[in-house]
C-alpha cells in the first residue's frame, strides 16, 4: 500500500535489494526534474522534444511504439508498474506480447484507427489484467507531428 509521503511507493524499486530511503551511491546524480504532466493538453507533442532521462523521470508510464505496435521506448515508471524491464519491452509488440489484454477494439482498435487516419489523440479509462492483478488506469494514445506513436498510462 502506498504511504502518505510517496504515492508511488507501491512501485518496485529499480534495485529491489536497496533499503527504503537508500539512495545508493552518494555520487550518483539526481534524476532530472520533469515538467511532463499526464493531463497537460500539449504533453503528446512535448514527448518528442525531451531526452530519455526526462521521459524516465515522468510520474506516469510512457511507451513509444511504431505503427505496428512494436515498442521503441518503455520508461521506468511503466516498467515498475508492469514488472517488465525496459530492455525486454523494446522490440516486443505491445498489443500481442506485453499487454495482450489490450488487443481489443477498445484499445488496439483505437490505435489502428488513429494510425490509419494519420492522427491519434484518445483519452480513456482501462483495466489491465495480463500477468498482474486488475489495474485501473487512465490511458492516452497520441500520434505527434513527427508521426511518433505514444501510449501514456497513469494508475488511478
Amino acid at each position: 500500500m502506498a504511504d502518505s509521503q510517496n504515492p508511488y511507493s507501491y512501485l518496485r524499486e529499480d534495485d529491489p535489494d536497496s533499503a527504503p530511503g537508500d539512495s545508493g551511491d552518494a555520487d550518483e546524480p539526481e534524476p532530472p526534474a520533469t515538467d511532463l504532466a499526464f493531463d497537460d493538453e500539449g504533453v503528446g507533442e512535448e514527448l518528442r522534444h525531451v531526452d530519455e532521462d526526462e521521459l524516465n523521470a515522468a510520474p506516469f508510464g510512457i511507451i513509444q511504439i511504431d505503427d505496428a505496435g512494436v515498442v521503441q521506448f518503455y520508461n521506468r515508471y511503466e516498467s515498475n508498474l508492469s514488472g517488465i524491464d525496459p530492455a525486454d519491452a523494446v522490440g516486443a509488440n505491445f498489443f500481442t506480447e506485453l499487454a495482450p489484454c489490450s488487443n481489443n477494439p477498445l484499445f488496439f482498435g483505437r490505435f489502428k484507427d488513429g494510425v490509419r487516419e494519420g492522427g491519434l489523440d484518445e483519452y480513456f479509462t482501462y483495466t489491465f489484467t495480463y500477468q498482474m492483478r486488475p489495474t485501473l488506469v487512465d490511458v492516452r494514445l497520441y500520434r505527434d507531428e513527427a508521426e511518433n506513436n505514444w501510449i501514456l498510462i497513469q494508475k488511478r
